[in-house]
């Protein structure tokens, strides 16, 4: 198989359970707890079944500032896996905090939750300038995970930041509903396009559609992301691993490929190939 033709799915969250791996809220307004393992060998499992080369194994909201399970995961296998970790953007030390892990764990980046901190700002703010400054010195990555409504605080970091790969999670969730005025309250997100180091993540678009697969309600919009930023700086993701992702409302492995490669139907073979695993080698260094 070539690099070009190789299968990454470039967001996938695993987790355990103590005595393997501790649980807890990493966020003041998660509650969720964390009562089954999602292992990486379901995953695996998973990936095998459906010809998925690789994946980034994401640590899950319900597992503590501790990344070791998904670092660990995977620094076992390099070829097959890389790790984004979680990181407390309210830490006034997180900055040494971003380092040893990245420099002692391996990790490629984290992720950040605005959302989660509705009475704060957590990206746009200046006790997290060290923190950024650490992970830019590391060409690493940072996958924003919000809300259409809390754009503005990717679009005050994202330039100043250069050497940082921000990666819009699940596309920011933009709903059908957008579509009766041209989607115009999602245009902030396209905007973020204009800076050069920012990717979009084709993800979670079922859970967004009000229709059966393909989700024919979603795809202008999905259209109109891969046109604002170029098929070559947009990425796919999934979710769960294995019988878990049905579990938590998300499409098998399988109709998350078939999706994108017969419902997603004015892609091009190349186009597909770029979006699928091509895109992901180079940002990840697989």
């Amino acid at each position: 198989m070539s690099e070009r033709d190789l299968i990454v799915d470039c967001h996938v969250h695993v987790w355990e359970l103590p005595p393997i791996a501790p649980v807890g809220p990493t966020a003041p307004t998660w509650t969720a707890v964390t009562e089954e393992p999602g292992p990486t060998e379901l995953l695996v499992e998973d990936m095998e079944a459906n010809v998925v080369d690789a994946a980034v194994l994401v640590q899950s909201s319900g597992s503590t500032w501790d990344n070791t399970y998904v670092a660990e995961s995977a620094n076992k296998d390099r070829g097959r896996f890389r790790s984004i970790g979680l990181i407390d953007p309210m830490d006034m030390g997180n900055a040494a905090v971003a380092a040893r892990w990245m420099d002692e764990f391996g990790v490629s980046g984290f992720r950040f939750h605005p959302d989660y901190y509705p009475d704060d700002v957590v990206l746009d703010v200046g006790r997290n300038r060290k923190m950024f400054e650490a992970v830019e010195q590391r060409e690493g990555i940072l996958k924003i995970h919000n809300r259409v409504g809390n754009v503005s605080q990717m679009a005050g970091v994202v330039s100043r930041y250069e050497g940082i790969t921000w990666v819009i999670d699940h596309m920011m969730y933009p709903e059908p509903g957008m579509a009766s005025d041209g989607w115009a309250a999602y245009l902030p997100v396209l905007e973020l396009a204009r800076t050069s180091n920012v990717v979009m993540m084709i993800s979670d678009v079922h859970n967004r559609s009000d229709l059966e697969f393909p989700f024919a309600d979603m795809h202008d919009v999905v259209k109109m992301a891969i046109e604002a930023f170029g098929i070559a700086r947009c990425i796919w993701g999934t979710g769960y691993p294995g019988y878990l992702r049905e579990k938590n409302g998300w499409l098998s492995l399988a109709d998350e490929l078939r999706l994108v490669r017969d419902g997603f139907d004015w892609l091009s073979d190349d186009e597909r190939r770029l979006l699928l695993g091509g895109n992901a080698v180079q940002i990840y260094g697989f």
